[in-house]
């Protein structure tokens, strides 16, 4: 399989399933068509079905070959879950070749050592557990899994999360809690390194406890940016908010500082649904704001 590399560390995108999602207006707040004529580019990182007025996204987990070990970084969405919310139509009772996925990348799920989910929504922890004689089994027997501290308790009943976004407990509960239970978790929290080089970084704002991964080897560096931007455009125009953010006034901010920063490392990034090739680098444009570099895979 294709991939990147930091450094030393190989990276390759473990697709689950990529189709259209919702129209620009339905997924961004304020979204304005004139965007598109402003940076041309972007025709060709956020495209667009002329059918139906709705944008292509990856739904994928990245697969890091940290020296003998297999780190996933989210899960996408699992198999055989009921997601009721009419929101998740796309989600509800799927039957998608993920393993298979996998296996071509020659990574059974006893391979897997580390799983990393940056945080819980219905398409990014979904794997972490499998339907096996009627209950939900960790899918990845061996692994550790790496959850935000505070991005769990801020989804217990009461907590911030769990009551603006109430149609995610039903992933809490059969993609999240087994896991708990199995006393397979290790809890993380801003500034927290899971290994040498690999740390840990609060991103609020589409959850309140998100979390980034930033990988550093060999001088280079590479940021799995989670959902702090759904789609290239919010490079180019940061204050463009997702419908689906949790804090649509603190999502922008921390996006900024993160664009920023990215900018000044250099760094690769791997977001979480963008357009193929799915990965790329921020530069600063002319008039201050910031560009998309979109970086293919390497042969």
């Amino acid at each position: 399989m294709a991939g990147w590399r930091i450094g030393d560390i190989a990276v390759e995108r473990v697709e689950e399933f990529f189709s259209a999602g919702l129209a620009l207006e339905s997924q961004f707040v304020g979204f304005d068509p004139a965007l598109f004529d402003q940076f041309p580019e972007l025709s060709d990182m956020d495209r667009v079905d002329p059918e139906t007025g709705r944008t292509f996204a990856s739904i994928h987990s990245w697969l890091m070959r940290y020296g003998d070990e297999i780190i996933l970084v989210d899960t996408a969405s699992g198999n055989h879950k009921e997601r009721l919310n009419p929101s998740y139509a796309r989600f509800h009772m799927l039957d998608t070749d993920y393993l298979g996925v996998l296996k071509r990348a020659e990574v059974k799920p006893e391979d897997v050592s580390v799983v990393v989910n940056t945080h819980m929504h219905v398409d990014h922890s979904g794997w972490n557990t499998r339907l096996e004689d009627g209950r939900w089994v960790p899918t990845f027997p061996n692994a550790r899994y790496v959850f935000g501290r505070d991005e769990y308790a801020n989804w217990q009943p009461g907590g911030v999360t769990a009551l603006a976004q109430p149609e995610g407990l039903a992933v809490i509960a059969d993609s999240i809690d087994p896991i708990v239970d199995a006393e397979m978790v290790d809890w993380v929290s801003d500034g927290d390194e899971l290994r040498p080089g690999l740390r840990f970084r609060a991103a609020p704002g589409h959850t309140s406890g998100q979390l980034v991964l930033e990988v550093t080897s060999q001088g280079e560096t590479g940021i799995f940016t989670a959902d702090t931007m759904h789609r290239a455009m919010q490079v180019f125009e940061p204050e463009l908010n997702c419908a689906w953010c949790e804090d649509n006034s603190v999502a922008p901010v921390t996006r900024k500082q993160l664009l920023t920063h990215c900018a000044e490392q250099r760094a690769l990034i791997f977001p979480a649904h963008f357009d193929r090739p799915h990965v790329g680098r921020i530069a600063h444009r002319d008039d201050g704001g910031f560009r998309f570099i979109p970086v293919e895979e390497a042969a």
